[in-house]
């Protein structure tokens, strides 16, 4: 959007100045060159001063004329004054020559000449001013303007170049107040919010507050969504559509708490950018659109414009816009959609949920889904639960390397009690996979009991090593925020078996929980990557993961779909492993069971998926049926 400001058309016809005035230059016969230095002298201070005019109304028509430059700093100096004598039918005269330096831009300044007559006025001089002495070719009836020439925003591109956030059309729907007046501002505006859905009173107060010739906006909408208000919205007097285009995704859903939003800066934003951004500009205002918003809105440009009497704009000066640089992402936005179609399998007033899938190979992000429960907070990158079982891949990998093996027989009691405190299985734990286990079963079947009961294997500081070699509870800037799980030392025996479970002090976001999936299909700790030109320095693990380790570990996530908790996905094409997960979260009731974050990781070739629902039933019930859909 531009913003112009132009001043009140001034006609420089004036009356003749009363023979009695004051000359500055007294009555000593100065020369001209004096006047010239006063005028050049005002001029800087944006005004004619105490200059001596022949028309005295061409010093209040030059203020008029020049107050649209009024914050512009201006430097005028005299470059040369030349005199011409009188003769025996010329009175005598004098032309200045000014120089002017407006610092339109800090970078490029408006510089240019203009001359002005001096009129000889007994023992001194007067100034015969005319428009074209302040710019050249201004003329009477001219008006002055300082336009914002906006800048192109960057898009956001996938890895290829491929758009997915560009300009796309919308329509501005809101109140013309130039076509009603009165009483019928506020019907107008509440029947506009209404229909609109927006909040009638706050929608008036703002159409009764602003000016009778403002357009109040009330909400943005994509063609799309604009056909089905339309009908409705068209009949109320008033209510008009303006067609425009904003940054946008394919859709609204698509990766939206990621990619971010760009809106007019808020009184927030202006104040902190300490001057770069003024009312009424577009920028980013979350996500991505916000972290890179200057990078992606570029440099707006300034343009001196003058409108004739005839309405005919000229600019006079200008400074092109600097467009803005493309943000390049790794997301694919087929799997994007495909993540967020997944997610909306889970119908309408379901709880937060969010899928994030991974290239193992080299970290790249493919996608980050919040579903509508989020309500757009972005709790894929962000959010902090208990992992629950999906967490069991890192204890695994722990308990490895304290010895336990594979084929090892573990004990899986219905329950089992740490320092007075009682564990159980998950409600719908197969009898038959209870008593003397192998390990590998013990995984395939997320039996609780068996790995709190082997909790003593585990030295200070195992857990924690075998998060960080799988990529979890080691924080790095990737370029947006992620929070990326942690596994502190455990403060009671209760919560050192808590942990073992994914539970206790244990926190992960749905990216942590992918990095670990994508971790075991590389072989490595995985460094996630959604910003390609974002250079990020790996920590190293203390204790890396090593091939042998990756390949058990692999190995268990495949017996959890072969023999285990995820055989619903044994006819999903490729070689697929998992591990589910359930994670009981919020304060004890003894009236009822505390609900349940809901959690499955996955992997198939150089593809990792993790999948979290906020509250569910259990792993396989509720968040399985979202990662199949997806790998399907």
């Amino acid at each position: 959007m531009r913003r112009l400001r132009l001043g009140i058309s001034v006609g420089m016809a004036g009356v003749v100045l009363a023979a009695s005035a004051c000359s500055v230059l007294g009555e000593d016969g100065e020369p001209p060159s004096v006047v010239a230095d006063d005028l050049a002298a005002a001029l800087s201070e944006h005004s004619l001063g105490d200059v001596p005019l022949t028309e005295e109304a061409d010093r209040s028509a030059f203020v008029e004329l020049v107050a649209p430059l009024d914050e512009v700093p201006v430097e005028v100096e005299v470059a040369s004054v030349e005199e011409v004598e009188a003769g025996d039918d010329r009175p005598g005269s004098a032309t200045a020559t000014l120089a002017w330096r407006w610092a339109v831009t800090t970078d490029v300044p408006w510089e240019y000449q203009t001359t002005v007559t001096l009129a000889p006025d007994g023992s001194g001089w007067r100034v015969d001013w005319a428009p074209d002495a302040l710019a050249p070719d201004l003329a009477d009836g001219d008006t002055l303007g300082l336009r914002t020439l906006a800048p192109q925003r960057g898009d956001i591109t996938d890895a290829d170049g491929a758009v997915l956030v560009t300009e796309r059309p919308v329509l501005r729907y809101g109140l013309d107040k130039t076509k009603v007046e009165g009483a019928q501002v506020a019907r107008s505006a509440r029947r506009i919010a209404r229909v609109l859905d927006v909040d009638p009173a706050s929608y008036v107060e703002r159409a009764e507050a602003m000016g009778p010739e403002a357009f109040v906006e009330a909400i943005v909408l994509r063609e799309d969504d604009a056909l089905d208000v339309l009908p409705a919205f068209k009949d109320v007097p008033g209510a008009l559509a303006v067609r425009d285009t904003l940054p946008l995704a394919p859709t609204r859903e698509f990766a939206a708490a990621l990619l971010g939003r760009v809106g007019p800066a808020t009184a927030e934003v202006v104040e902190e950018s300490e001057g770069r951004v003024v009312a009424g500009d577009e920028v980013g205002l979350s996500g991505l659109q916000a972290r890179y918003d200057e990078q992606l809105r570029g440099t707006a440009g300034t343009a001196v414009v003058a409108r004739d009497a005839d309405d005919r704009l000229r600019s006079l000066f200008e400074v092109a816009p600097t467009d803005g640089a493309d943000l390049a992402t790794t997301l694919d936005p087929v799997l994007q959609q495909k993540a967020e179609d997944a997610l909306a399998t889970l119908g309408d007033g379901a709880p937060a949920a969010a899928l994030v899938a991974i290239r193992p190979s080299d970290g790249a992000v493919l996608a980050s889904a919040n579903g509508a429960g989020a309500a757009g907070a972005d709790l894929a990158s962000t959010g902090q639960y208990a992992p629950g079982s999906t967490f069991k891949v890192v204890t695994a990998l722990a308990l490895l390397r304290s010895g336990l093996r594979v084929d090892d027989v573990v004990s899986c009691p219905a329950t089992t009690v740490v320092d007075g405190r009682s564990f159980k299985n998950y409600d719908d734990y197969p009898a038959s996979a209870l008593g003397d286990i192998t390990f590998t079963q013990a995984i395939a079947q997320s039996c609780n009991t068996a790995l709190i009961d082997n909790v003593d294997r585990l030295a200070d500081g195992d857990l924690a090593a075998a998060a960080q070699a799988l990529g979890l509870g080691t924080d790095h800037d990737l370029g947006f925020p992620v929070y990326f799980g942690q596994v502190p030392p455990p403060a009671t025996e209760t919560g050192a078996a808590a942990d073992m479970i994914g539970q206790g002090t244990v926190l992960a976001s749905p990216f942590a929980m992918a990095t670990v999936a994508a971790s075991v299909a590389a072989g490595r700790a995985v460094l996630p990557v959604l910003l390609s030109e974002h250079e990020v320095e790996q920590v190293p693990p203390r204790v890396p993961l090593t091939g042998a380790e990756a390949g058990t570990l692999r190995g268990l996530m495949r017996a959890v779909v072969t023999t285990g908790s995820g055989r619903f996905l044994q006819d999903v094409p490729g070689e697929v492993g998992a591990k589910t997960g359930t994670a009981e979260h919020g304060e004890p009731d003894a009236s009822a069971n505390l609900p349940t974050h809901a959690w499955m990781i996955a992997t198939r070739g150089d593809l990792a998926v993790a999948v979290f629902v906020a509250t569910g039933v259990s792993g396989s019930q509720t968040a399985g049926p979202v990662l199949e859909e997806f790998l399907r």
